[in-house]
Order: structure tokens, then C-alpha cells, then sequence
């Protein structure tokens, strides 16, 4: 049924004919996934409009790049990105299995069975499905050892680019889900954020490690500044470390060109009273998110300090938080005074910087506050690491699960074949329920 009139520039549409036209875009969208899932899935080479390439089988990654205009196939793109955000497995299948049960409903509806009695027998279905799997395949992962968390990752990684090396990607990922696991009020918590991922062009994915501390992707902003610190506490700064100006529209009148002088070097002077402060509260690494001039690190390498420039915001916090350290935005005290204040420094047992493939990194090890770690990925090239990158977040995210959930089901497929063939609920009792 279609008439005109009823909105200001279009028509209104309702009937079976929608609900086909919204069943076939569903359809069309897990038919695009349905390639890539499982073990022998193919990979996807998808080509935006100004040229870049991305190669992927990850659900949630294809479904975004493609543009989609009909509404009833953008509620399938959005519920794989849900998953991702709240399971970061399984994007594909949540995808392909909506679809499915999409078209059998569109052919009882074509049946004359009403869509709610439909839906009410997907809702019953869904209830005795779970209580199905809690009491019949769900296994406490307390009672099991490791081993079976590096099965559970295993099985994540099946269907990836790093399904051939599982064994040496399983060992890092439950490692690294491991040093981040912590326990408050008898709760799992298991933050995944904790675990940086550094990717880095050159050698084999093999020679990929974990290091126990955070890795930052910058260099020391000089080379006279040594390269390995032990024992370091650590400032963190957002502001820019430069020499010391004049604020705009202020104007100073001089009579004689010594002033003049004399103002220039009472600005160095300012620039040099606040690094002293800032390397006599202890500060042997000096991070900011802004800039260091030449001035500034003139002083720096005089006090034998690591000092490093532009790092990114994300990564200072995470430093902050695994050193135990806090971001200072200003010096300056409520009389107007600057000061820095000793209590914001995080501490780690050393700070190096080490060479890794094309450019160097700075590691921070043995961190005060401990509960981060990063997971330096190496590959071949920048798609290839792209990938791994993806395929690591999805096996995380499972282990994630497994340790907050404490439960654990056989992978697979079997438990959708144990519920397709077990005794789920008495069916005559369900087609009462069902029935208007």
C-alpha cells in the first residue's frame, strides 16, 4: 500500500512488500560476510574512493567501509559493531544468523501467522536456548587450568591471518589478558585497554613480543641524552617547555639597549628556575604532549635526562596510570607561585630506548603501578599488521570474557549443534505459548 501525500517529500510504503525489501537488503549484507567466516573464510579486499586498501575477514571491519543506504541493512551494520564494542568476537555470525532468522520469519508471515506471534516465539526460543546452554554446556573456567583459556584463544584466532602461529599468539595474548587482570569486591575485571599494541614493519610475525611495561612510540628529543635509565621517576607535563615570552599586547618601554638585554636574559632565566624545578623534585624522564626548544633542552641533557616531545595524549594517560604518575596541565599554585609538586611523579625500574625495525621505541619497564603491558606486533607490511592487529583485539576480547564471566562452552559451532539437536523445551508446550 502506497499513498501520496502523507510526508512532504516522499510516500509512505507499508505491507509485505517492505518486509521483503527489508528482508532481501538483510540477506545481501550477510551474503557479503558469509565468504569470510570459519576457519576457510576468505579475506576481503576493500577500496574506499580515495584508494586505500583494506584487507580483512573481521565482520564489524567490512561492514563499516561499506556504504549502505537502505535502513533495515544499516540495523544489521550497527548490530555488528554493538557486538564488537560489547563481545569484540563474533561479528560475522551475529550478522549472518539476524538474516537468517529474518528470512524465516518473512516465510511465516507469508503463512498469515502474525509477526508478534513470530517474535514471541523467537523470545521463547531464545529463553530455552539459554537456559539450554547455562545448564547443560556451560563449564566454570575455575575449575579448569590455563590450558584452557589458551584453547578458548585458539579457537578466536581459527579463522584469522594468525591462525597458523595460534599457539605462539594464544601464549601472548593470555599472558598479556593475565597481566591485567585484577580482582575487586570478589569480581574479575579484566581491562583490555591496559594492553598497548605497537605494530612495527620487518621480520617474521613470530619475532613479535610482549613486554612487561609500556612501550611508547617516540624517541628522546636529543641524541646527548642517554639511552637507558634505571631507578627513573617520571614527569608527565601538557604544556609546551619553551622560553619564556611576553604574553601578547604587552609592551615594555626601555631607554637604554642594556634593559634590553636584560629582559632577554631574565626571560632564559624563567625558562631555566622552571626546569630546575621540575629536575630537582626528582624528574629523570620528562614527558609532554607539547613542544621542548632548543633551550629547554639544553638543560635537560646538562642534568643527564631523558626528555621526550609530542606524545600522544591516549598514551600519556596510560603511562600515568601504569607508573603511577599524574598529568600536569600548569605549575602554577593558587597564589600565582610555580611550583612542582613531587607527588605527581610516577616512578618505573627503567627506561630505555631500543631499536625496532625502521625507528626506535621507548620502553618503560618494572612500572610502580604495574597492570600494563604492550604487545609489539611485527609483519611484513602495514596490511598485514593491520589484520594482526584486529585478529589480537578479537582474542583478547574472548579471554576478556572468559575471565569476567568465569564460564566457558565448547567453540567451534557446537554449541549451535547441541541446541539444534538437544531437547530445548517441550515443543507442544511452546506451540501453545506461541499460538494467538
Amino acid at each position: 500500500m502506497a499513498s501520496a501525500g502523507m510526508l512532504l517529500d516522499g510516500e509512505r510504503t507499508s505491507g509485505q512488500d517492505v518486509r521483503s525489501q527489508n528482508v532481501t537488503a538483510a540477506m545481501a549484507i550477510a551474503n557479503i560476510v558469509k565468504t569470510s567466516l570459519g576457519p576457510v573464510g576468505l579475506d576481503k579486499m576493500l577500496v574506499d574512493e580515495i584508494g586505500d586498501v583494506t584487507i580483512t575477514n573481521d565482520g564489524a571491519t567490512i561492514l563499516a567501509q561499506l556504504d549502505i543506504e537502505h535502513p533495515a541493512a544499516r540495523v544489521l551494520v550497527e548490530l555488528a559493531q554493538l557486538q564488537d564494542q560489547e563481545v569484540g568476537d563474533g561479528t560475522t555470525s551475529v550478522v549472518i544468523v539476524a538474516a537468517e532468522l529474518l528470512k524465516r520469519a518473512n516465510e511465516l508471515v507469508k503463512k498469515n501467522i502474525h509477526p508478534t506471534v513470530v517474535m514471541a516465539g523467537y523470545r521463547l526460543a531464545l529463553k530455552e536456548a539459554v537456559k539450554f546452554i547455562k545448564s547443560n554446556l556451560v563449564v566454570s573456567s575455575d575449575s579448569l587450568d590455563r590450558v584452557n583459556l589458551i584453547h578458548a584463544a585458539k579457537t578466536s584466532m581459527a579463522s584469522k591471518i594468525i591462525g597458523s602461529e595460534s599457539d605462539f599468539f594464544a601464549e601472548m595474548a593470555v599472558n598479556a589478558a593475565l597481566t591485567v587482570k585484577m580482582e575487586k569486591d570478589g569480581k574479575v575485571k579484566c581491562n583490555i585497554a591496559n594492553i598497548h599494541i605497537l605494530k612495527s614493519h620487518g621480520q617474521s610475525l613470530l619475532n613479535s613480543e610482549l613486554v612487561d611495561g609500556y612501550a611508547l612510540n617516540c624517541t628522546k628529543a636529543s641524541q646527548a641524552m642517554p639511552t637507558h635509565l634505571e631507578n627513573v621517576k617520571i614527569a608527565l607535563l601538557d604544556f609546551n617547555l619553551q622560553k619564556h615570552k611576553l604574553q601578547m599586547g604587552v609592551q615594555v618601554v626601555v631607554t637604554d639597549t642594556k634593559q634590553v638585554e636584560e629582559i632577554r636574559q631574565r626571560e632564559m632565566d624563567i625558562t631555566k628556575e622552571k626546569i630546575q624545578k621540575i629536575l630537582e623534585s626528582g624528574a629523570r624522564v620528562i614527558l609532554t604532549t607539547k613542544g621542548i626548544d632548543d633551550l629547554c633542552l639544553k638543560y635537560f641533557v646538562e642534568a643527564g635526562a631523558i626528555a621526550v616531545r609530542r606524545v600522544h595524549k591516549e598514551d600519556m594517560k596510560r603511562i600515568a596510570k601504569a607508573t603511577g604518575g599524574k598529568v600536569v596541565v600548569t605549575m602554577a599554585d593558587l597564589e600565582g607561585n610555580e611550583v612542582f609538586d613531587a607527588a605527581n611523579l610516577g616512578e618505573a625500574a627503567s627506561v630505555s630506548e631500543e631499536r625496532v625495525g625502521d625507528g626506535e621505541l621507548l620502553y618503560f619497564r618494572g612500572c610502580k603501578a604495574g597492570q600494563a603491558c604492550t604487545v609489539v606486533l611485527r609483519g611484513a607490511n602495514e596490511f598485514m599488521l593491520d589484520e594482526m592487529d584486529r585478529s589480537l583485539h578479537d582474542c583478547l576480547c574472548v579471554i576478556k570474557r572468559m575471565l569476567e564471566s568465569n564460564s566457558l562452552v565448547a567453540g567451534g559451532g557446537a554449541v549451535e549443534v547441541a541446541v539444534s539437536i538437544g531437547d530445548v523445551g517441550d515443543s507442544a508446550n511452546a506451540d501453545d505459548q506461541c499460538r494467538p
